[in-house]
């Protein structure tokens, strides 16, 4: 085919995020419920078609954000996930979507705004189960969020952000289990945290709460060297 004769696809982009947080021991992500057609009243992460243009896809990951859920994306480290082009994924015609993922701890609730008529925090594993339905192909986009997530807690320091200032080593790996979705057996993972320098480092007290146990904080260390690999 020459050049003169051809002419692109007529293609939509828009942007979708996978906001991950713990809450009550439970990796959970931010849902909407669609206000509009198509999937109207089904559940769907936040999202939606650049506004212009001259847009650029991150700032239109945080407008969205703050848009449907009325969080500030702006203080959320959103980072690019994937795209996502299958023809038949929008029942509105060719549309390409740029997934962002932030993973962060102690966010609000969210409140419902622009075409979401409800927004909400659900645990990760009903969702993943099938036992709360996804519209368009994001269950695909939330198990690879997911999965990103949980290769972070391998490969970084990320999963002591979601401690206090001080905490036990029980307590993170409260953390692991929870993002990881499998149990870890104590002394390996005591072990394998205590073998990367520079991760956690103590604090000199112990827990008053329940049997006294070592208290520690987070050290300089931002990536893990080795890695804390998943059980399995």
């Amino acid at each position: 085919m020459s050049e003169t004769s051809w002419s692109p696809p007529t293609l939509l982009v828009t942007v979708d995020l996978v906001i991950l947080t713990l809450r009550a021991g439970e990796l959970n992500v931010l849902l909407v419920e669609r206000g509009v057609e198509p999937y109207q009243g089904e559940m769907a992460l936040p999202g939606g078609f650049l506004e212009h243009d001259g847009e650029d896809l991150l700032a239109a990951a945080h407008r969205e954000l703050d848009e449907e859920a009325n969080l500030a994306g702006a203080v959320l480290h959103l980072e690019q996930l994937g795209a996502y082009g299958d023809p038949s994924r929008d029942p509105r015609g060719r549309v390409v979507s740029v997934a962002h993922l932030a993973i962060a701890p102690g966010l609000p609730e969210p409140e419902a705004g622009s075409d979401a008529a409800g927004a909400r925090w659900q645990p990760v594993g009903a969702v993943l189960s099938g036992e709360v339905r996804l519209a368009f192909d994001h269950l695909r986009i939330l198990a690879d969020g997911v999965e990103r997530a949980r290769a972070k807690l391998e490969h970084t320091a990320l999963a002591t952000a979601f401690c206090g200032e001080t905490f036990t080593i029980s307590e993170l790996q409260q953390v692991y289990e929870a993002v990881w979705g499998v149990e870890v057996d104590p002394r390996n993972f005591y072990r394998k945290v205590q073998g990367v320098d520079g991760f956690i480092v103590p604090d000199g007290h112990k827990a008053t709460r329940g049997r006294p146990a070592r208290l520690f904080r987070a050290g300089a260390r931002a990536s893990l060297h080795p890695p804390i690999v998943r059980p399995g």
